[in-house]
């Protein structure tokens, strides 16, 4: 064989090896982009599902109009917003308040924060004197992730209210940690302008997440009666999910403040 043929055989040898690698080469960037392509839907379908998962979770708590809806209360229509109908935060006098209520005949002592949220204080200690919260229903009960009775409602769906709204929130804790026996207003979420007459008894120690208008407004605490309200949470809910209507109807009555 000539010199000329073999150079010619190495050329082609050379090539169809080049051919080869650069083949081998492009199957790898076309695996590679169809893996790329595969994470990018996966991370994608991640990211909808923790999304999803925080729309949830924080859909989810003291206030909403069901189960299955924000830290809220539902204003309702003819509510106005700091109307003349809203009591006047002086009438909280800047001090601390005693008070009692009955649930379920069970007494539960009560300490209200007049000077650290002296409009949510004057709130209460109005619609108490009025007799607003008698024979009025605590009608929810959340039993994971967060632990409250809420209760307010007169028409004990959390849709309900004395036909005014109020705000700014006040005394919300930085930390978001709502400690055993709170007492707290619910809100409608992303409003700090919407709170009215429900509120929730904090019966464990909760982190409930603030929105984009905050926290929500801690206006006093349980001094007694904290293992009635834990006694009924331990029955759970009506429909045995972890938030929903308590299992045995709770009912407010006997309301006192001084």
């Amino acid at each position: 064989m000539s010199d000329e043929n073999r150079g010619v055989m190495k050329n082609n040898e050379k090539l169809e090896k080049y051919q080869a690698k650069q083949l081998l080469v492009g199957k790898r960037r076309i695996k590679g982009k169809s893996d790329n392509r595969v994470a990018l839907v996966a991370g994608a379908a991640a990211l909808v599902l923790a999304f999803a998962g925080q729309l949830v979770y924080f859909n989810f708590g003291p206030g909403s109009v069901n189960p299955a809806s924000e830290v809220t209360e539902e204003p309702t229509a003819e509510a106005t917003q700091n109307s003349s109908e809203v009591p006047n935060a002086d009438l909280a006098e800047g001090r601390l308040w005693e008070g009692e209520l009955s649930l379920n005949d069970q007494a539960i002592s009560l300490e209200l924060d007049g000077e650290n949220a002296p409009q949510a204080v004057a709130n209460f200690v109005s619609l108490a004197a009025a007799g607003y919260f008698e024979n009025v229903t605590c009608h929810r009960l959340t039993t994971a992730g967060i632990f409250v009775l809420q209760c307010g409602d007169p028409d004990g769906t959390g849709g309900g209210g004395p036909g005014y709204n109020f705000g700014p929130i006040e005394n919300a804790p930085s930390d978001d940690l709502y400690l055993e026996g709170s007492l707290a207003m619910a809100r409608v979420g992303q409003d700090g302008n919407s709170m009215g007459s429900q509120f929730f008894i904090v019966y464990a120690d909760s982190s409930i997440p603030s929105d984009s208008a905050g926290g929500y407004t801690v206006f006093g605490k349980l001094t007694g009666g904290l293992d009635s309200v834990k006694a009924i949470a331990a029955l759970g809910t009506s429909d045995g999910s972890s938030d929903a209507s308590p299992l045995e109807p709770v009912i407010m009555s006997q309301i006192s403040v001084k």
